[in-house]
Order: C-alpha cells, then sequence, then structure tokens
C-alpha cells in the first residue's frame, strides 16, 4: 500500500455491500478522533431527485446529521456523463480539502469513480457524429451497433453490455473520432488523481445474489413503481440515463403493460447481479483497493485500524 497519507477516502464495491453504512460509521469515528469528514456520493443514478426506492438512496433522516455532497442535484431529463462528475466531483473535493474536510467518496458507479481517482482526460466529443450515431441506435438497434463496434474495438465491446446503448455510442464516437480504441481512453494505468485510501467491499459470490434478489423484491415492496410513475410528468422518459436505470427501466415498462410485475422483478434481479458481477471485474483490477468482507463480524474494527494507520490517528 502507498505509504503516502491519502488526502481522501474512497468506498467501494458492487452494489448492495453496505457502503453507505460503512461510510457513516467511519464519519463518525473520524470526528471522534477530532477530523472533520463529509461523504461525496459516487452513484450515478443517486445523482437524480426522485429516483430513492430503486437506488437505495438514504433517506435524510438516515444521514446522522452528515453533509452528503452530490446527491440529488440532476433532474431526471438531465443526462448524466462521468465527464461532468469528474468535473464536480473534484470541485467538492477541493473545496473540502481547503476548509480542513476530509472527503469520503462513496459508491459503484465504475468509470465514474476512476475518472475522480485516476488522472485522465475524456476525450473530445462530435456534436454531428453523435446525433448520427444515436440516430442509427433508433434505427438499428444497439446488438446492430454493438456488432459494429466488435469490429471497430473488440476490447471496448467486451466491456459494454450489447444493451446499453448509450455507452455503445459513447464507445464508437471516441472511435471514430481519436481512431484509438476506446478502452484507451480508461484508466488503465492507475495514476492518481491525489493519494487516496480506497476500501472495498465484497463478499462470497453466493451470498450477494441471494441478498440482491432480496433488494430488487424490497423495491417493488417499497413502491418503485409508483415512484417510477411519478417521475413520468418530470420526464424521466426522456432521459438518455434515468430511463435505462435498473429497476426504472422495467417499472416503466410495468406501466406500459409490457411485461407483468413478475417479469419486471426476475429482469431486474438478473440485471442487479449481472451489474454487480460487472463491477467486480472493474475494481479487481485496481490494485489500490484494500478489499474487506462485508459478511465479516470484525469488519468494521479492522478497517478502522487501517484507517487509524493510514491517517496516522
Amino acid at each position: 500500500m502507498n505509504s503516502e497519507k491519502p488526502a481522501f477516502l474512497a468506498v467501494v464495491g458492487p452494489t448492495g455491500t453496505g457502503k453507505s453504512a460503512l461510510a457513516l460509521n467511519l464519519v463518525q469515528h473520524l470526528d471522534s478522533r477530532g477530523v472533520k469528514a463529509e461523504i461525496i456520493n459516487a452513484d450515478a443514478m443517486q445523482f437524480y431527485k426522485g429516483m430513492d426506492v430503486g437506488t437505495a438512496k438514504l433517506p435524510l433522516h438516515d444521514r446522522r446529521g452528515i453533509e452528503h455532497h452530490l446527491l440529488d442535484w440532476l433532474e431526471v431529463n438531465q443526462e448524466s456523463t462521468a465527464a461532468n462528475y469528474q468535473q464536480r466531483a473534484r470541485e467538492v473535493i477541493a473545496s473540502l480539502l481547503s476548509g480542513g474536510v476530509l472527503p469520503i467518496l462513496v459508491g459503484g458507479s465504475m468509470l465514474y469513480l476512476a475518472a475522480v481517482l485516476n488522472t485522465f482526460e475524456f476525450p473530445g466529443r462530435d456534436v454531428n457524429l453523435r446525433a448520427q450515431l444515436e440516430q442509427d441506435l433508433i434505427d438499428l438497434g444497439p446488438q446492430v451497433m454493438h456488432s459494429k463496434l466488435t469490429e471497430l474495438d473488440p476490447k471496448a465491446a467486451s466491456r459494454i453490455e450489447p444493451n446499453n446503448g448509450r455507452r455503445i455510442v459513447r464507445a464508437l464516437e471516441i472511435v471514430m473520432v481519436t481512431g484509438e480504441p476506446f478502452a484507451a481512453s480508461l484508466p488503465d494505468q492507475f495514476v492518481s488523481y491525489l493519494p487516496s485510501l480506497q476500501i472495498g467491499l465484497n463478499s462470497e459470490r453466493s451470498h450477494l445474489v441471494q441478498k440482491l434478489a432480496l433488494r430488487v423484491e424490497g423495491m417493488w415492496k417499497n413502491g418503485i413503481v409508483q415512484e417510477a410513475e411519478s417521475l413520468i410528468p418530470k420526464g424521466i422518459r426522456d432521459s438518455k440515463t434515468a430511463s435505462q436505470a435498473i429497476g426504472y427501466s422495467q417499472s416503466l415498462r410495468q406501466l406500459d403493460g409490457e411485461i407483468s410485475q413478475e417479469e419486471a422483478i426476475a429482469e431486474t434481479t438478473m440485471l442487479t447481479q449481472r451489474y454487480a458481477r460487472r463491477q467486480m471485474s472493474w475494481f479487481r483490477r485496481d490494485p489500490r483497493i484494500q478489499w474487506f468482507d462485508y459478511q465479516d463480524s470484525d469488519l468494521e474494527k479492522n478497517v478502522l485500524q487501517l484507517l487509524d494507520s493510514s491517517l496516522s490517528l
């Protein structure tokens, strides 16, 4: 592990591993040691106002009075991009550090986290090309566009789900604008933007699979369909990102009568579990992450020992 004192912390890992709860405990522990800390959200779907049930967003009364940044900063009809998040998150980090506050980045959105943690710049955009590719996506569908990406950049295609039209279009745009593979623009070298302590949470696969299945069932019991319906007048259907969020996409299709509730739950469960696998595949490549088992009864004690040692508390 890098011996340099971290400027900020990051709590990362697959969905459903208890990152938010651990982060709250870390803030309170640091406060007891005379160190003020605040949380910066790194879950892309928690950016959206009104998307609470399906994103497991902590209600205000459960945040223990701890400041959370970059929650609810986008309307559901706005597009979320890692480039925009990189700028906003780094502004928050700089502001907190200048005020003597330790930032704690918390979430599992892989590219968004990488954009903040690493030194790399996003490739430029071509508005006309992007418009044409988005029209091609409408006309041809994501599967055909994914096949096109496979021809131009097989490595990028292997990292992107064939139904993720938005990311397919962005990858094609980068390849066609720069002449370089999309994967070349991703932060594979792990050159840190600032020194950080990255804490990863995971556990045995079978346990997380069961946990995520129960979590999805809870989303339906807690009213995700009604929440999705309430967001229709606010423009969720017009969003390139919010409308595709796992759980919300299925809820909208259920409302439209395209699928039954049982099918919506089953599809959301499958996609959530697949997403967790992709998250771990991404995070495993980063040697800087210190991993802990979220089922370990000594989890908090072990994390706090690492924290105190790293910060010389």
